[in-house]
């Protein structure tokens, strides 16, 4: 949605997993247009976002020359 913010694509997709989060609200993927049959059984969502309970969320960064990063980051426990 945001094109590539080069450095900063990793930090924005950092920002979007805690807001999920914090806000219990899922990004939606605005280009899905058609689902595969084969993933039917997926809980995609596709368009807008959608209020949902996140616990947790991955955050995978891949760079230029193969670098690769990954953090997970997770709701407070009571």
């Amino acid at each position: 949605m945001l094109g590539h913010a080069q450095g900063a694509a990793s930090a924005l997709e950092a920002v979007a997993c805690v807001l999920a989060i914090a806000r219990g609200r899922v990004p939606g993927n605005p280009t899905l247009r058609t689902v595969d049959d084969r993933c039917r059984d997926l809980d995609l969502v596709c368009g807008p976002a959608r209020d949902l309970p996140v616990r947790v969320a991955l955050s995978n960064a891949f760079g230029f020359g193969g670098n690769t990063a990954t953090v997970v980051f997770g709701a407070p426990t009571d």
